[in-house]
Formats: C-alpha cells, structure tokens, sequence
C-alpha cells in the first residue's frame, strides 16, 4: 500500500485528452461532438463506492462536456478556464482538503500548475513529456480509451481497497 495515495479524497480532472482523445466535432451549426468511453463512467461509479469526491476542471467550454458530467451526477464542473488554479483553490476550500489529499489527472500544458499541487499527480499515456516528468503514476491506457477508470482503478489498488470498492460496486448492482 502507497501511504502517500491513502489520503486521497479527491480525484479531479482534465477533460479534452484524459476523457477524451482530445479529438471533437463541429458542425455548420456550431454544434460540438465529442466521444466519451463508457469505461470512464464505470471509474466514476468506482470513484464513487471509494467514497472519493470527483471534479472535472476543463480549460475548453464545451456543451457536450457538461452534458456528460451532468449524466454522471459529477456536480464539481469547471468549463472553460485555462488557468485552473482558481477552480483547484476553490475546490479544496469547498471540501476542506488539504493539496495532498487530492489526485489529478492530466494530459497536457495547461495541466501542470495543479499537477504540481495535487498529493497524486497522474497522467494519461498520452500526455506530454513535462506532464509525464511530474506525474507519480501514468496511465497505460491514452485518454478518451478508459484512462481516467486506470487512473481511479490505481488509486483504490494503491490504498489496499480493491476488493472493499468491488464488494459495494456489485452490491449495488445486485440491488437495482
């Protein structure tokens, strides 16, 4: 067991390039498209059972983006800031946590001032080089594949509560 992973109580994260391949569409209309992986809700509802909280902070506005959190029931959803320190400091203060106490997964530049923060910095095997250089963990899965279910599947493994998260996980499937 990680004793510097057992204090995670938070997992946040990036969006375009970790829920996504960083690809998206956009129509005449200006209607954006974006392709989600089934497996990352099935990390949310892992994250969940853990009883970690989750928030996603994206530096892009996107519809769709909200769309996903919103079918997810994530609440913590910053859309469209590059600088996200602001969302991160707000965040903590909400929660009161403290910076090791949270995990990030990222992928790229606009990543790094809160992967530099966070107790848990993770990042997608995607990322850039300067994220992969900070990052205590890195997905072998690339983003919009099932990255951030890796990232939160790590985490439970890193605190010995693989089979506890499992246990909850297939009780409620079985009470639904």
């Amino acid at each position: 067991m990680n004793t510097k992973i057992k204090k995670i109580k938070m997992i946040i994260s990036d969006v375009d390039g970790v829920w996504t391949d960083g690809t998206f569409y956009k129509g005449t209309d200006g209607q954006e498209f974006k392709k989600f992986n089934v497996n990352d809700g099935v990390g949310v509802a892992m994250a969940r059972a853990a009883n970690f909280r989750i928030a996603l902070i994206s530096g892009r506005y996107s519809a769709a983006t909200e769309y996903r959190a919103e079918e997810l029931k994530i609440k913590d959803v910053y859309n469209g800031g590059l600088n996200k320190i602001p969302a991160y400091e707000e965040l903590k203060k909400k929660y009161n946590l403290l910076d090791n106490e949270i995990a990030y997964v990222g992928d790229d530049l606009i990543d790094i001032s809160v992967m530099k923060k966070v107790g848990a910095p993770i990042a997608v095997s995607n990322a850039i080089s300067n994220v992969k250089e900070i990052a205590i963990y890195t997905t072998k899965t690339a983003g919009g594949y099932g990255a951030f279910r890796e990232a939160v599947s790590w985490i439970i493994d890193q605190q010995g509560r693989t089979k506890e998260v499992l246990k909850i996980m297939e009780s409620k499937i079985l009470s639904s």
